[in-house]
């Protein structure tokens, strides 16, 4: 199996599976399942959910192993506004926002779209923000083994929004540090090129 592939094709057993429990949820609720707009949610709410947390079965170390090169460039490379789309373990709504990551080579670089990728193995699974920013920084850092690397990741989270305190505008940032970006002058430097618009 590729450490990447898109969870499109589902296993009939588990989605029908799945779509008998959010047959009920819509009974529970008080809503009529055979009704005309409902008859289909439940199998799409059911493929929905498998999408949703398909990176329980991808690997995000086969993912940067499958694409380091040997390079002898030692400088900054950083990826920013990387779209993060996850699901809180606490309501199983959406959290959603970006991603700022960076990393100084030592000895091998990665592929630049195999960053998102690993993002989107660890976001596409039950999370809160705070495992969702160590969970990436600690695969980039165990499988690169740079000099160095950091995470940032700004989030809006709905179980703030739809519910509970229901504050709309309010943005959760976490962040996570290693090697050189521990030293506060390189820490500074990303949070800054982060920051601004280069172009």
């Amino acid at each position: 199996m590729s450490p990447y592939r898109n969870l499109e094709e589902y296993n009939i057993e588990i989605t029908n599976e799945v779509k008998e429990h959010f047959s009920k949820i819509v009974d529970d609720i008080g809503e009529d399942v055979t009704r005309e707009g409902l008859i289909k949610t439940p199998e799409r709410a059911a493929k929905a959910m498998l999408f949703l947390t398909q990176g329980y079965k991808q690997n995000a170390e086969e993912i940067l192993k499958g694409a380091m090169f040997a390079e002898e460039y030692d400088d900054m490379v950083i990826i920013k506004d990387i779209e993060v789309y996850s699901l809180c373990e606490h309501h199983m709504l959406p959290f959603f926002g970006k991603a700022h990551i960076a990393y100084i080579p030592n000895g091998h670089i990665v592929g630049l779209s195999k960053i998102p990728r690993i993002v989107d193995v660890y976001a596409r699974r039950l999370q809160v923000q705070e495992r969702l920013t160590h969970d990436i920084l600690e695969c980039i850092n165990s499988t690169l083994k740079p000099k160095g690397v950091a995470v940032v990741i700004e989030a809006a989270h709905m179980c703030m929004m739809m519910r509970g305190v229901q504050k709309q505008n309010s943005v959760t940032t976490t962040s996570g540090f290693r090697g050189q970006f521990e030293k506060i002058e390189t820490r500074n430097e990303f949070l800054k090129l982060i920051s601004s618009d280069l172009s």
